[in-house]
């Protein structure tokens, strides 16, 4: 299973997160949380992936 992506705010385009992880926002929409696999800033997916 790929690793799904979300944009980097610091390298300014879209890459794949690690140590990613499904979670539940507080209006109890899913995401995803996860570290750039380049950088290591802390990424965020709104939506179910």
């Amino acid at each position: 299973m790929a690793a799904p992506q979300a944009y980097c705010v610091k390298c300014k385009t879209k890459r794949e997160m690690s140590d990613h992880k499904q979670i539940e926002m507080k209006n109890g929409r899913p995401a995803t949380e996860g570290k750039c696999s380049v950088c290591g800033t802390k990424m965020f997916k709104i939506g179910a992936t």
